[in-house]
């Protein structure tokens, strides 16, 4: 194994042209990690907002950019018993994905799930995790609810998509443009609106009539919110994690306590070590035995090589995408 290694340096962030390759030391495993050799990292929103300084790592993880890969084990610490070199794993990470070599805990890691390739694998942790913990953890759905999902081409939507229906839910979502609504109807969605030619909130009213929604996973936040909230139906629950139009919002929240409604959220990023390893247990144990069932597959809309992590963040940015982007570090 080379000592040195190629990495996307984002400088003092900006505009995607501020990332370049850089060289450095390949970094070496700590108490109940693993090194990978990255072979696909994935890109996800949360790396725009680091770019751009409007979400910074935590302390202790890397600066650089990157949230999940796929890849092969090259080293081990000592401590860990249960991967060995040369497994091949995809696993969420705390930063440092956009690199040719990169730093997780074990317990983050998850096989590669039956029939995947590596590519496939990298397009899976991020959006797994945060879908699990916030759809069926802390939005408690359950077959027969009625589920929304906004943005449901992009990579939580379309994961949210088909987990929910695997699980027996309802979906609705929302999208843009026939080739999204086509797409999201493919992956299972029962009704798909596209927002930008009709009234979502209206539409889906005239069909669940009183009944309303048991379940909205929101990111787009702003005039959303309350819209979300005038859908729940009693015992509701509004799970939000971003804010693309907002945080900052004027709200009528007097059905949240006439309708029983939660209002919660999170963010998958700062949650401990021991939080996010029972979340990788429960995917292994619930979800991974779905791929053999193919009941759940893998959209990725492009791959671009390392050094081309300007034109990925440009086809992120630009919403144009349906499915995953990805790095190729090694393939």
């Amino acid at each position: 194994m080379t000592d040195s290694m190629s990495y996307i340096d984002h400088g003092n962030g900006g505009l995607p042209s501020c990332m370049s390759v850089r060289q450095a030391p390949v970094p070496r495993p700590q108490k109940g990690e693993v090194l990978i050799q990255v072979a696909y990292a994935g890109i996800n929103r949360p790396d725009i907002f680091q770019r751009l300084g409007a979400y910074p790592p935590p302390p202790d993880a890397s600066p650089v950019l990157g949230l999940e890969v796929s890849g092969t084990i090259a080293a081990v610490h000592t401590d860990v018993t249960d991967l060995h070199v040369g497994d091949p794993v995809c696993a969420l990470v705390p930063g440092g994905g956009y690199a040719e070599y990169c730093t997780a805990p074990a317990s983050h890691c998850l096989p590669v799930p039956a029939d995947l390739t590596l590519a496939e694998a990298a397009a899976l942790p991020e959006n797994y995790f945060t879908v699990w913990s916030n759809v069926f953890e802390r939005g408690a759905l359950q077959a027969g609810e009625n589920f929304l999902v906004h943005g449901g081409a992009g990579g939580i939507g379309y994961t949210a998509i088909q987990l929910a229906k695997a699980f027996g839910a309802k979906v609705f979502t929302t999208v843009t443009g026939a080739a999204q609504v086509n797409a999201a109807v493919q992956l299972g969605a029962d009704v798909v609106l596209d927002y930008t030619t009709q009234d979502w909130a209206d539409e889906i009213r005239k069909i669940v009539g009183r009944r309303g929604l048991d379940c909205v996973l929101d990111f787009v936040g702003g005039p959303y919110i309350q819209k979300n909230l005038n859908l729940l139906t009693r015992n509701g629950r509004l799970v939000q994690i971003a804010f693309l139009q907002g945080a900052k919002v004027e709200l009528d929240c007097l059905a949240i306590l006439t309708r029983n409604l939660t209002f919660t959220g999170s963010m998958l990023r700062p949650r401990s070590v021991e939080e996010k390893a029972a979340i990788a247990t429960a995917l292994h144990e619930k979800v991974w035995p779905l791929f053999a069932e193919k009941k759940l597959k893998v959209l990725i809309y492009a791959i671009f090589d390392l050094a081309q992590a300007q034109k990925a963040h440009e086809l992120m940015e630009s919403a144009a995408h349906i499915g995953k982007i990805l790095l190729r570090a090694h393939g």
